[in-house]
């Protein structure tokens, strides 16, 4: 008897292991995820310009670190409502700074980093988690630093719009990297803000354009929204506030994700390093004693061993 309805997932030809260097972009699901990859030691860089929902966002932090803009005056602002922080509408408050020159250096900074680990990423994940924009003066933020709501324009982009965003960033990705893979996916935590209704249109609009975008370009398509909506529909897959997922379901996606792009090597890997982390992150409450000196060499042995049977593998 089955109980409930299994997601089947398309064959993938894109193969993770601990070689590879992966990309996350995207919805605060793209932060959740990654972080699962990076715990298992991954190598692992994501949303550098912080969490963004839209498409058309997704696509400036891309288009900016491809082409290696040089972020200057003109890109950050004062706040000088309550903190006098300089922010820049593009990028997270985790880039901003007290002084104009501290904020433009961060921003170049981050985009350099980000910049140098794309060109030798193996695949990037884009997680598309709203359709909604917040517009300033025309233009499309990323960020909008809890200023007056009345300065900007908030609308539903259409599946169009959306689309043609979706296959930039696919040709922004590749111009820079030939051989990335890329695959996306529709965040599955709800913006209830938008209300119930609202919501379900601004997840349709991006599944739409995310289904039109790949008739055009090679890329992927990961079911996470699926995935919750069917086989996780009960609240106890959630936290709290009934909004965004219990580590729980975090975890059943993420195995869901190896299943389609680990092999059952790369798998076993993972099982190998996560009995070790356990033992590592084992605590100590004398450092100095016969037996915690004894444990940090049996650490430190095994860590180098695992370095040697997993390729590409990094603990330090």
């Amino acid at each position: 008897m089955e109980l409930s309805t299994r997601v089947k997932i398309p064959e993938s030809s894109i193969r993770i292991d601990y070689n590879s260097r992966l990309a996350f972009f995207g919805s605060c699901f793209a932060d959740n995820i990654s972080a699962q990859f990076a715990s298992k030691k991954f190598k692992v860089f994501a949303n550098p310009f912080g969490t963004v929902y839209n498409p058309l966002s997704i696509e400036c932090n891309i288009q900016n670190i491809v082409e290696a803009k040089v972020f200057g005056e003109q890109d950050v602002f004062k706040d000088e409502r309550s903190d006098g922080l300089w922010h820049c509408w593009d990028a997270h408050s985790s880039l901003s700074a007290k002084t104009k020159e501290e904020c433009i250096a961060k921003l170049n900074n981050t985009c350099a980093q980000a910049r140098e680990f794309l060109q030798q990423a193996d695949t990037v994940f884009i997680t598309v988690g709203s359709a909604f924009v917040y517009l300033l003066n025309g233009n499309v933020v990323a960020n909008c630093h809890r200023q007056d709501p009345r300065l900007f324009e908030r609308r539903l982009i259409s599946v169009e719009e959306a689309s043609l965003s979706i296959q930039r960033i696919a040709s922004l990705l590749r111009n820079m990297n030939r051989d990335i893979r890329i695959v996306f996916t529709v965040s599955p935590i709800r913006h209830l803000g938008d209300g119930a209704h609202g919501n379900n249109l601004s997840k349709a609009t991006v599944l739409l354009a995310i289904n039109k975008a790949l008739e055009e370009i090679d890329g992927e398509y990961f079911p996470s929204h699926e995935i919750v909506m069917d086989e996780l529909r009960d609240y106890r897959f959630y936290n709290d506030d009934m909004i965004h997922l219990s580590k729980t379901a975090e975890e059943y996606i993420f195995e869901r994700m190896t299943e389609t792009y680990c092999d059952n090597t790369t798998r076993e890997n993972m099982a190998k390093v996560e009995k070790f982390l356990k033992m590592a992150n084992h605590r100590i409450q004398d450092e100095n004693s016969p037996t915690s000196l004894e444990l940090k060499q049996k650490i430190a042995t095994q860590a180098k061993e695992l370095e040697k049977q997993i390729p590409g593998l990094i603990l330090g």
